[in-house]
């Protein structure tokens, strides 16, 4: 496996953008968040995902959150940057005029809401792999995007463009993931999307994870990909089992939605969204409290 790839190997985080009171970007929590996840074991950070609340931020606050990440990172571990769009020549234009520089990768989501075809998701990808300067990784997810990209047009995409590195697979689909690994070529990863299906698919040959709750449980979920890279099905299950419920929680009401609740209990950042999302109910958030203060071990 090439430098590029191993880089992505193991466990990424999608991290949460945290916000102050006044729903302004909190920096002084980045620097606190990306700090917890290094110290506990992470391989990689993903900045302005799903979970990073991106669509709420204004092109100003991406690019002064950006480089907040970038300066708190201090270059320890590979930072992956979530750029999508469902209008092709914009998102071209778009990272062709951005610096990139201090990210190791692209994370791109098939694009949304207008429902492309296969072909047209696919021509989608080409033109952005023609636009990109860093690698790409391929995000499906399909119930945000209203699409599924099949296994097939992401193996054409890996094997038709060299830039094109890997795919995020949310579908939480085990017969896709499937598919999609038995199918990869050689240099092409296969990341999980889905933290409840995650060690299953590494034990079946998968590359990792790109995680939600990696971001409040770095240290578990990180074991947990750890033996599942390494074979061991019993000692992988054994530590998913110890964090199964919490995962329930986390997006019993949505994500960030639980996430942040976890990351306030853990006095990393404010229990603050951006609407339309909103904060964890009370039953949920001590729900979440429970189980990280008694239950987790």
């Amino acid at each position: 496996m090439n430098s590029i790839l191993i880089k992505f190997k193991g466990t990424g985080v999608a991290i949460a953008t945290p916000f102050k009171t006044d729903l302004s970007v909190d920096f002084d929590s980045i620097k606190k968040m990306v700090d917890f996840l290094i110290k506990n074991g992470i391989n990689y950070i993903v900045v302005h995902g799903t979970t990073g609340e991106s669509s709420t931020l204004s092109e100003k606050e991406k690019i002064i959150s950006r480089n907040a990440f970038i300066e708190a990172n201090n270059n320890r571990v590979p930072l992956v940057i979530g750029i999508g769009s469902n209008d092709t020549q914009s998102l071209s234009e778009y990272i062709i005029k951005s610096d990139l520089k201090g990210f190791s990768a692209i994370l791109s989501v098939t694009p949304f809401y207008n429902r492309p075809t296969q072909n047209g998701l696919y021509e989608h990808f080409s033109a952005i792999s023609k636009s990109s300067p860093l690698p790409i990784i391929l995000y499906n997810v399909p119930t945000r995007t209203g699409c599924n990209m099949e296994p097939s047009t992401s193996i054409k995409l890996a094997k038709n463009h060299r830039n094109i590195i890997g795919i995020k697979e949310a579908s939480g689909d085990m017969n896709q993931i499937m598919k999609l690994i038995s199918n990869k070529p050689d240099d092409f990863l296969i990341i999980s999307g889905d933290d409840d299906t995650a060690y299953q698919s590494v034990l079946k040959g998968a590359d990792g994870v790109i995680s939600v709750a990696a971001g409040c449980i770095p240290k578990h979920f990180s074991n947990i990909i750890n033996f599942a890279l390494e074979n061991d099905e019993d000692n992988s299950k054994k530590q998913y089992d110890n964090i199964h419920e919490l995962l329930v929680l986390l997006f019993k009401e949505g994500n960030p939605t639980g996430l942040k609740a976890a990351l306030s209990i853990k006095k990393l950042c404010q229990n603050q969204l951006r609407l339309p999302l909103v904060s964890a109910s009370n039953e949920l958030y001590s729900e979440i409290k429970n189980f990280l203060l008694y239950k987790l071990h």
